[in-house]
């Protein structure tokens, strides 16, 4: 079934005009560890499965990288401004950011303080829902998948919370936006 979901993903990547818009000139993002994650991902194979327009409810490109050398903020606006100039005929908002230096601002953010993660892929387990914890970058061999829960989810149409840093106001913002877009996805309640 692993095999099936993650050829299944690649196709429906291919078939989207905003994403392969990225995955086929991934060259420019340049940035290390970088991966294309979360809403977008999800997003596309939701409208893909409900016969929705491709970029149907989606408002941004999430481009994630760790760079634990430089993690200042100058340095993440500075490679966010250069990314989004490469890519301004895609017709979402870009947001660029460096996973080494989350923890800095996520209290600020979100209310509570996060230890610094030491990878991307160690910040992608701690999307707010299983479906969207999903990160994809091209390779020589093919298109590289980090999907730490799996794809069940994302191809079930399930929006699961994904507890391990998510609040349940988090969680419950998010459904909302995508029940009013996305009406055929399974919800998961908080407490279920």
């Amino acid at each position: 079934m692993k095999d099936v979901q993650e050829t299944q993903l690649r196709s429906v990547v291919a078939e989207s005009p905003l994403l392969s818009a990225f995955l086929g000139r991934w060259d420019q993002i340049s940035l290390p560890d970088a991966w294309l994650v979360a809403g977008a991902v999800a997003q596309t194979v939701w409208n893909h499965k409900f016969s929705y327009p491709p970029a149907h409810g989606i408002n941004d490109i999430d481009i994630i990288y760790f760079d634990a050398d430089n993690f200042s903020e100058d340095a993440e606006a500075s490679h966010s401004a250069r990314i989004r100039a490469a890519f301004r005929d895609v017709p979402v908002w870009i947001d660029v950011k460096n996973q080494a230096r989350v923890h800095c601002w996520y209290k600020e953010k979100f209310g509570y303080a996060i230890p610094p993660y030491t990878s991307t892929t160690e910040a992608i387990a701690t999307f707010p829902t299983t479906a969207t914890a999903v990160g994809l970058r091209p390779r020589d061999t093919g298109l590289d998948l980090c999907a730490p829960y799996g794809l069940s989810d994302l191809f079930g149409s399930v929006a699961r919370p994904n507890k391990k840093q998510i609040t349940r106001e988090i969680y419950e913002r998010k459904l909302a936006r995508w029940k009013a877009l996305w009406p055929e996805l399974t919800i998961i309640g908080w407490d279920e």
